[in-house]
């Protein structure tokens, strides 16, 4: 197996007396597209703000191969103001500025050049100079990931990406997702375990704990240990394996 491009090691994290993450274990390797699913409030989006370096745990620590690596982040949706006035290819462009550390921040042309292949990417040319409050629901969140990958990430960061669209968008959107694979490693989060796609190759649940297996399957021992109750699973058309036993990662016992 590869080297892990980030690993996240025996962290935690208290808010308010309150424990968040407990001793979560979580490696991400370059041919990843790994689904994080979990109750809301499970620590989901605690867990990515930890990688992004925007909150320290209290204890533990995350390694990125060669001492860093280059993420991309779409937070989620309602996090957005899309009435702000600002065109497509601003708001991608923008996700080049923690790339300028010249003063003034002034974008160039190799800005400019890889906002064009965002973009491209995204499907979303024709849209460049349209605001981005005039946008159907599918549009803004395609620009929202061309701004995401406008910083040459290696490792795509996505927090609850399908929420706010409807079921043919979120198709169009997971065959985006496929596309990406080629060029960087994808970490997927989400409370609804209806849109886990079959692309995935691993799974893991997260409520305060992380529990997962090396396989794209969510079984019903990893469910209830996230959820702390019976889970049903309802499988339609293809057979699902279940896994004898269920360990944490590290081989631990969960």
């Amino acid at each position: 197996m590869s080297e892990p491009l980030i690993e996240v090691r025996d962290v935690w994290v208290t808010m308010r007396g309150h424990t968040v993450l407990e001793a979560v274990n979580l490696s991400i390797y370059p041919d990843d597209f790994f689904a994080i699913i979990g109750p809301n409030g499970g620590g989901k989006t605690t867990l990515l703000r930890v990688i992004l370096g925007l909150l320290r745990p209290c204890r533990g620590e995350v390694r990125f191969r060669g001492g860093m690596s280059s993420l991309g982040y779409v937070p989620q949706f309602r996090t957005f103001d899309f009435d702000y006035p600002i065109t497509v290819r601003e708001m991608v462009i923008s996700g080049r500025l923690g790339r300028i550390s010249r003063l003034p921040r002034r974008y160039g042309s190799l800005d400019r050049e890889r906002a064009d292949e965002a973009l491209e990417t995204m499907g979303i040319s024709d849209l460049a100079d349209r605001q981005i409050r005039d946008l159907s629901g599918g549009e803004q969140q395609r620009a929202i990931i061309a701004r995401a990958l406008v910083g040459e990430p290696n490792v795509l960061l996505l927090d609850e990406p399908t929420v706010y669209v409807d079921t043919p968008t979120t198709l169009q959107f997971y065959e985006i997702l496929d596309q990406l694979r080629e060029r960087m490693a994808i970490v997927l989060v989400t409370h609804d375990i209806g849109v886990i796609p079959d692309r995935i190759t691993r799974v893991a649940c997260l409520n305060r704990r992380l529990y997962t297996h090396d396989s794209a399957e969510i079984t019903p021992d990893m469910l209830e240990a996230a959820y702390h109750c019976p889970v049903d699973l309802i499988a339609h058309g293809v057979p699902h394996r279940v896994f004898p036993d269920h360990a944490g990662e590290g081989g631990e016992d969960a």
